[in-house]
């Protein structure tokens, strides 16, 4: 136990809640990354596989963490172009549709619910 003096503890109080959010935000990003790497492998399993380019093509970009935010993309950088035709369905060339299957909502979906619960279980909240 520390003694301080009356006028002192303000400025602990704020030191010890540098150092919880510093724990906090290290939790956080953690979590973050898990949830991804996890989303990644479920994108990857419910793709398309006709075309074995655009199943294999998803990637997890970490954009820049600034102040407490910490966001990811997941994308398909060898045929970006496809993940919405692929997702939705489109017109045929003759005529006709092809219709979509969807694999990102699900994994989308799955982020969602999922981040929450983990950075929860992280900070015990």
């Amino acid at each position: 136990m520390k003694k301080i003096k009356p006028e002192q503890l303000s400025d602990e109080i704020i030191k010890m809640l540098e150092e919880y959010k510093d724990a906090a935000d290290q939790d956080v990003e953690i979590s973050v990354k898990q949830v991804s790497k996890e989303t990644k492998k479920r994108v990857t399993g419910a793709s398309p596989r006709k075309y074995g380019g655009y199943s294999k093509g998803w990637s997890v970009r970490r954009e820049q963490n600034f102040r407490g935010k910490h966001s990811v993309v997941i994308h398909n950088r060898k045929k970006p172009g496809l993940t919405h035709l692929l997702e939705k369905g489109h017109a045929k060339r003759g005529g006709g549709r092809v219709p979509g299957k969807e694999h990102i909502a699900p994994a989308e979906s799955y982020a969602i619910k999922e981040i929450e619960a983990e950075i929860r279980r992280r900070l015990k909240v």
